[in-house]
């Protein structure tokens, strides 16, 4: 890179000089950190400055930890990068936008089995990820419940939400921001989503809905949303409430439709009155878009939307912030239209194949036990049979040696003395990158293997030495990085973990 730089001295006149940048000062003087430099510096210089740091991020694509889309074609990055200045809330400004917006909201609840008439538009509208869209959807439950108990007289300041402990910390942020009661239904091993019976059973009148999971961030597997509208439907009609359900489809929204479509989960359950998903997570965008769709226009109060006419004529919003770019807006649609029915289906079903490749060949090593199931998220989520010699974490942190970021945490409260791995396969991620994860774990559960044998027989010779002398043993390096290990899981138990 060559970078204009001043050069000055004794007897010299300031003249403009061209250099390399990695022979300018700019490599050895530091910048400031934390407050704003005094000067200003040449944008060849920041643009090096800033990429020579982001060199130390890992890469996106290998990062298997996200549910987030890390590549998109070409044609859509152009489409990203022509939009990128478009403030989306001006909608009198971009009317093609807004329109776009609107043909994304309809096909997306027309996926979902939305009861949308010939003559009525979709209920729903594009925020910036699924934690917006259930900050929504929560308070158009609450805002109905308090309206009703209002009407019935009744106290209405104890809201609460039923959900699993496997939940995505957003809905715990929605509980405290909102002040509404999470009531959770605690995890076993071996079953790691909510169980529908007990759900129902923590069902009471101040519930404002229960929320349903389709794709747990922990092992990706679909919650039986069927079942909870069966039974919730029996006991509404028992009790004379009308508790509802919302589902949170973040990472299962654009799943489900494709590979299994006669499961019911969606609209087509009297119950579900909303259901949220993430474009940027299997509707294939970059971040950040999410979507949240409502049943009819009754499932959102009206004193909830806002509208505004300074930007130039009569606009509707419903929204928790209010500028935005239109950039993710247009890929939705560009993906939508693009791949259709059948490429969505197509990318999905390469997804599941590839992430049973992975399971079947994580099993084949005989020292893992598999905990996600086949039919959900195509990821992989599984955990050592024998923890006793190294763990997870210890796998997990090898692997980046690699290059591949895979993330190791443990089981929410009542399950947390497990500890996984969880792999999740994206439209980017291949059967030849599946096939070189497997062998890199492979030579790493060598490495470990070796390591330990080494402790132990380091161990055993000092034990021997120390019998001998008639002196206690010191502890030898296997005991103390199994006390290392014990501590710092002890205070990784104390954390809620799951990746978004």
């Amino acid at each position: 890179m060559v970078v204009t730089v001043a050069a000055t001295g004794p007897g010299t006149d300031a003249e403009s000089v061209q250099s390399t940048f990695f022979a300018s000062r700019y490599v050895r003087d530091a910048l400031p950190r934390y407050r704003m430099p005094e000067r200003s510096i040449p944008r060849e210089a920041a643009y090096q400055i800033i990429s020579d740091e982001l060199m130390l991020d890992g890469n996106p694509r290998l990062n298997l930890a996200s549910f987030v889309t890390t590549w998109m074609e070409p044609e859509c990055d152009k489409l990203i990068m022509g939009s990128v200045n478009k403030n989306y809330v001006d909608m009198d400004e971009y009317p093609v936008t807004t329109e776009l917006q609107n043909r994304c909201v309809n096909m997306i609840a027309h996926l979902f089995n939305a009861p949308i008439k010939e003559d009525e538009t979709a209920v729903g509208v594009g925020t910036v990820g699924s934690s917006e869209a259930i900050m929504l959807a929560g308070l158009a439950f609450k805002r109905k419940w308090q309206n009703k108990r209002k009407e019935q007289g009744k106290p209405y300041d104890k809201p609460n939400i039923v959900t699993g402990a496997n939940v995505q910390v957003c809905w715990e942020k929605f509980a405290r921001y909102f002040e509404v009661e999470l009531k959770e239904v605690k995890l076993s091993e071996g079953y790691y989503v909510m169980d529908p019976m007990k759900a129902v059973e923590m069902v009471d009148e101040n519930t404002i809905c229960v929320a349903a999971i389709l794709g747990s961030t922990l092992t990706g597997e679909f919650e039986d949303v069927k079942l909870l509208n069966d039974l919730l439907t029996k006991k509404n009609k028992e009790t004379g409430w009308d508790v509802p359900i919302h589902v949170d489809a973040a990472s299962g929204g654009f799943i489900a439709p494709f590979l299994y479509p006669k499961l019911e989960w969606d609209f087509r359950l009297p119950l579900v009155r909303s259901i949220n998903v993430s474009g940027h997570k299997y509707g294939l965008v970059y971040p950040g878009v999410g979507w949240v769709i409502w049943r009819s226009k009754d499932d959102l109060p009206e004193e909830l939307i806002f509208h505004i006419n300074y930007l130039g004529t009569d606009q509707p919003t419903f929204t928790l912030n209010f500028s935005k770019g239109s950039s993710q807006i247009i890929a939705q649609y560009y993906q939508l239209i693009r791949l259709g029915f059948e490429g969505y289906k197509s990318i999905m079903e390469n997804c599941k194949e590839n992430a049973a490749i992975l399971r079947e060949g994580v099993a084949a090593t005989g020292r893992f036990d598999i905990l996600s199931k086949e039919t959900g998220v195509p990821l992989v989520a599984f955990a050592l049979k024998d923890s006793s010699r190294f763990t997870v974490f210890d796998i997990s942190e090898n692997l980046r040696r690699f290059g591949w970021i895979v993330p190791a945490y443990t089981m929410p409260p009542d399950a947390e003395h497990v500890a996984v791995l969880r792999v999740v396969v994206r439209e980017d991620f291949s059967r030849s990158l599946a096939e070189r994860l497997l062998g890199d774990i492979v030579k790493i559960l060598r490495e470990l293997d070796a390591h330990a044998a080494h402790a132990m027989k380091a161990s055993t010779v000092v034990a021997a030495q120390a019998a001998g002398d008639g002196v206690a043993a010191k502890k030898s390096s296997l005991e103390i990085e199994r006390e290392i290990m014990a501590r710092w899981r002890n205070a990784v138990n104390k954390k809620r973990t799951g990746v978004c």
